[in-house]
This record gives structure tokens, C-alpha cells and sequence, in this order.
């Protein structure tokens, strides 16, 4: 239920909840090409019914589970040193760096500029020793670095094999029933990605909301509130509605020419690796989840196929997105914390 302490309902912890809001409303329409860029590329699905779609399957999916959530909210610094000023900090960074992207129209991740503010306004907030590096399995390397490294690659492979044997099941078949045979399969598999979406990307502002509770004194441990999964829910929704359409030509045009067959390779690619993270507690980039695993089918045809200059450009996003919106987030702490914002 939502809280009914007024004392602990501080202008800062509000402040923090709609910064939270708000970035989950911008994760949403940063993040729309995710889950039906490919569907609209191939026209299995109209730019309206994909948007419509994928609007409802991002809500069911938050409410998929908390894993991810606990991850942010505790899992990657110490939440007994964390302040509403850091909580803040990090969402400011998160909030600029996706503008950024999606003005520019490229596909970052969302995830990664959540935890990048995270981790700059913790570092000037509350000192190194408050991040939680921790080890394969858990903590900044285990939750963080292993996904952001694995999960592109995996993508990338198993849609190159996925579509290897789709080539060889249907080997011979004409192309235009074919086409008509996945293009109605790409209807299930929009959704299944636009619910995997949710699962995981809505999930970090449960966590990051949460966590901004836990350091009010709101809750007593990192345990997400119904309320706050429905918010979340709501806000990745209704940004979905608005849609990314920048970022989606980039998606579903630029990288490499798509048909049926492989846009639901794609989508049912990224969709099962991003649903085994979020049942791991690992927040992985659904953007560099789908993006690789549509240059693994464009390459399935040939590297040629693959606009790798495009791919160039995504792969340079990813890079600068963590420490980007690391600097941001610590230049947006020393600015709240000089205007006595504590």
C-alpha cells in the first residue's frame, strides 16, 4: 500500500519518485523499437497495433517478478550509505543520457544509463568503497559486467544459429508463403519480446524507487511495494504508447534488411535471453540484447548483409552509455548538494 507516514514523505523523496517516473516513461519510448521495430520493418504489424501491443505486453510483463529490482535496489551499492541526493543524482544522469540517444536516434540502453547514474552519484555521494563490486555471481561484476558482455554475444550467436536452421527446415519452400507463413508468427513473437521488455527494464525503476524508500526510512528492507510495481508498470506503458520512432528506423531499417523469418528470430531471440536475466536478477540492455541478435540473422545471409558502419555507431553508444551517464549523475550530485538539495 502506498505510505501514510506524511514525515517521511519529504519534497526530496517526491522529487526522487517522479524523477523515477519520468525515467521509466522515457525508458519507454527510448525503448519501443525494442520490442516492435523489427515487426513494423517487416510489416507484420502496422506502426499502430505494434505500439498498441506492445503497450499492454510491457505492462503484464512487470509484474513478471522483483529479481531485477532487488538487483538495483541493493544489490549493486550499499544501500545503508546510499542518500535521496544519490538516488536523484543517478536518475537525473539516467534521464539525460537517454534524450541524448533518442534525439540522436541511437539505440542505447536505458538499463545501463540507470546504472551508470547509479554508480557516478555513488562514488562522489558516498565513496568507492559503497559500490558492491562483488564477483562472478553477484554484485557490480557479477550482475553488471558479466550480462553487459555475454548477453550481446549470446544474442548475436543464437539468432545466427537459429536462423542457420530455419534456412535448412525450409529449405526449398517458396518465399512468399513463407513470408506470410512468419509474418504471422512475428505477431507472437512482438509480444513475447514487448513482455520480456517489460519484465526487465520496468523492474529497475521498482529497484531504483525502492531503494529511494529504503533511504527515507520509508521501508524497513528492500522489499518492492505493490504500489510501486504498479507505477512502474504504468509509466514503461504508457511511454510505449508514445512510441521511439527515431530509434525504431535505426532498429528496424538501418542495421540490415529484415523479412519475416528473420525478424522472428530476431524478437524470439532476444526475448528468451532477456527472461532468463530477469529470472537471474540481471539487468541486461534490452537494446543490445535485440540489436545483436538482428546483425546475428542479417549475418546469417552473409556478413555483407550487415551495415556495419550502423553497427559501429550502436557498439559505440554502448560504451560511452555507462560512463556517460556516470558523469552525469556525479555532476548532478555535486550541483544538488551545492544548492543544499540533502
Amino acid at each position: 500500500m502506498i505510505p501514510t507516514n506524511l514525515e517521511a514523505l519529504t519534497p526530496l523523496l517526491l522529487a526522487v519518485i517522479l524523477l523515477a517516473v519520468f525515467f521509466d516513461y522515457v525508458n519507454g519510448f527510448h525503448d519501443t523499437a525494442n520490442a516492435i521495430a523489427t515487426s513494423v520493418a517487416t510489416r507484420a504489424l502496422r506502426p499502430a497495433y505494434a505500439i498498441a501491443m506492445a503497450t499492454a505486453f510491457n505492462f503484464i510483463g512487470a509484474f513478471a517478478g522483483t529479481a531485477v529490482a532487488k538487483t538495483i535496489g541493493s544489490g549493486l551499492v550499499d544501500d545503508q550509505t546510499t542518500t535521496l541526493t544519490i538516488v536523484a543524482a543517478a536518475l537525473i544522469g539516467a534521464i539525460a543520457w537517454n534524450l541524448i540517444t533518442w534525439w540522436l536516434g541511437l539505440p542505447s540502453s536505458s538499463s545501463h544509463a540507470l546504472i551508470g547514474g547509479l554508480l557516478g552519484a555513488t562514488i562522489v555521494g558516498a565513496g568507492w568503497r559503497a559500490l558492491k563490486v562483488g564477483d562472478l555471481q553477484s554484485g557490480i561484476i557479477g550482475k553488471v559486467i558479466v550480462p553487459l558482455v555475454t548477453s550481446p554475444i549470446l544474442g548475436f550467436a543464437i539468432a545466427l544459429i537459429l536462423m542457420v536452421g530455419l534456412y535448412w527446415l525450409f529449405r526449398g519452400a517458396e518465399r512468399k508463403p513463407l513470408a506470410r507463413i512468419f509474418r504471422r508468427l512475428q505477431v507472437f513473437s512482438a509480444g513475447y519480446m514487448a513482455f520480456a521488455h517489460g519484465s526487465n527494464d520496468a523492474q529497475k525503476t521498482m529497484g531504483i524507487i525502492t531503494l529511494g524508500l529504503f533511504s527515507a526510512g520509508v521501508i524497513s528492507d528492500n522489499t518492492v511495494p505493490p504500489w510501486v510495481i504498479l507505477i512502474a508498470a504504468s509509466a514503461i506503458s504508457l511511454g510505449t504508447a508514445i512510441g521511439g520512432w527515431r530509434i525504431m528506423k535505426t532498429m528496424g531499417q538501418k542495421v540490415t534488411a529484415l523479412e519475416p523469418v528473420q525478424g522472428f528470430a530476431a524478437e524470439t531471440t532476444g526475448a528468451s535471453i532477456i527472461l532468463g536475466a530477469a529470472h537471474l536478477g540481471m539487468p541486461v540492455s534490452t537494446t543490445h540484447v535485440i540489436s545483436s541478435a538482428i546483425m546475428g540473422v542479417g549475418t546469417s545471409r552473409g556478413a555483407r548483409h550487415v551495415r556495419w558502419g550502423v553497427a559501429r555507431d550502436i557498439l559505440t553508444a554502448w560504451v560511452l552509455t555507462i560512463p556517460a551517464a556516470g558523469l552525469i549523475g556525479a555532476a548532478a550530485w555535486w550541483i544538488l548538494t551545492a544548492l543544499g538539495i540533502t
